[in-house]
């Protein structure tokens, strides 16, 4: 295991395996992630949205991670090491999620640091659970921010759906009361979004509760 990770539960997130094999009929656990810690961030405008999205998706509950709020520790551990409480909190939720929904911004053609120092603490938690994206940027809509944190995922043994969500000149898309001006449009992307990920949330869930995943 690479230095720094946390290895809190062998079992990804399941609980008895029993439970979930009746999986259409247990919420999915949704993690939100919000990844810009920056002052003056439009992340929580775009996480906001989407939360409302998510939480009236049918049978998935929403647990919404702020890395801003965590101020997760920078360096990360030695193996030896006892990770910080900070680090051993977030882990348990992250290990009890079926999927993620990563909300990213495009800094400098990529993600930030924050956000990939978040998942560079964990390797166990990710592995077999899908994540989608939602990001924001100027004309690429944090498009190539996206396609660097599939990579990174893909690392980690998590599952990146097809479908995104992205907002291009992001200033021009929203009103003043944080919500998109196009909502039909967006609201049917997140629908199919949330819809991939749901499809992918069950299957893994389900095969992980048969056989441990084998990384």
């Amino acid at each position: 295991m690479p230095l720094g990770r946390v290895e809190l539960s062998k079992g990804n997130g399941n609980d008895d395996p029993e439970e979930h094999l009746m999986s259409e009929h247990n919420p999915l656990r949704l993690a939100v992630i919000v990844g810009s810690t920056r002052r003056g961030r439009f992340g929580p405008v775009a996480a906001d949205w989407f939360i409302g999205q998510a939480r009236r998706h049918e049978k998935m509950t929403v647990d919404v991670i702020d890395l801003a709020e965590l101020q997760l520790p920078e360096v990360l551990g030695a193996d030896e090491e006892e990770p910080p409480a900070k680090v051993r909190a977030l882990a348990a939720r992250v290990a009890a999620a079926d999927a993620f929904v990563v909300v990213t911004p495009e800094y400098n053609h990529s993600f930030p640091a924050s956000l990939k120092t978040a998942i560079d603490w964990f390797f166990d938690e990710w592995q077999a659970k899908p994540v989608a994206f939602v990001s924001y940027g100027g004309i690429g809509g944090g498009l190539r921010a996206v396609e660097h944190l599939r990579l990174v995922f893909a690392e980690v043994h998590a599952t990146t759906v097809r479908d995104t969500i992205s907002f291009h000149s992001y200033e021009r898309l929203f009103d003043e009361t944080g919500l998109p001006k196009d909502a039909v449009g967006v609201g049917s992307a997140a629908k199919k979004m949330l819809d991939q990920l749901g499809w992918w949330a069950h299957a893994l869930r389900d095969a992980r509760a048969v056989r441990p995943y084998a990384a």
